[in-house]
């Protein structure tokens, strides 16, 4: 696993192989990760990396959010729960030397609370395949305050998810067995 693009590309992310099933953890492939980037960068969305602040929900790796950061988002929280999880986001952030730029968070993503700051513009959205946990996840930070005016979400499952209400379907791409879903934040 490596960062694609952007300033830091290149760079080797911490190791998990496979995945760590037990930990639920199934890093998105670094052919995903790039579609997805293409998707946002040139898929006629605007820009929504550049100078974004951007939320990474169910992190894993981190890798979705480091490579946002490695292509031009200002800043990234990373909320995952699980403690292989959180071990590995915070040895990628070191790699990165991006501590100044990030912030992780040990929480549940469908419990996230009140947000004490201002809403995110994009949010990454990788749950366990096939759960429901998205959909839980998107009302959390929705009702939370998390998402900003507009927010784009990328929510990769393996089967299509329905835009939730407060929300607005721009694209969905099938890469292997997972859907990239984009969504926009309605007012």
């Amino acid at each position: 696993m490596r960062i694609i693009g952007g300033a830091r590309r290149g760079l080797r992310l911490a190791d998990v192989g496979e995945g760590d099933p037990s930990a639920h953890l199934r890093p998105t492939s670094d052919r995903v990760r790039e579609a997805i980037f293409n998707l946002l960068i040139n898929g006629g969305h605007g820009n929504p990396v550049t100078d974004a602040r951007v939320l990474d929900l169910f992190a894993g790796t981190g890798a979705l959010g480091l490579e946002a950061l490695s292509r031009g988002a200002a800043a990234v929280t990373f909320v995952d729960d699980g403690a292989t999880a959180l071990g590995l986001i915070r040895a990628n952030v070191a790699k990165m030397r991006a501590g100044a730029e990030t912030r992780v968070l040990r929480q549940d993503a469908r419990r996230l609370g009140q947000n004490p700051e201002p809403g995110y513009d994009l949010v990454f959205l990788d749950p366990p395949y096939g759960k429901g946990l998205g959909e839980a996840a998107l009302s959390a930070a929705r009702k939370g305050g998390w998402l900003g005016q507009d927010a784009m979400v990328v929510w990769e499952e393996n089967l299509a998810p329905t835009a939730p209400e407060g929300f607005r379907l721009l694209d969905q791409r099938k890469y292997g067995d997972t859907i990239v879903t984009l969504l926009r934040a309605a007012e």
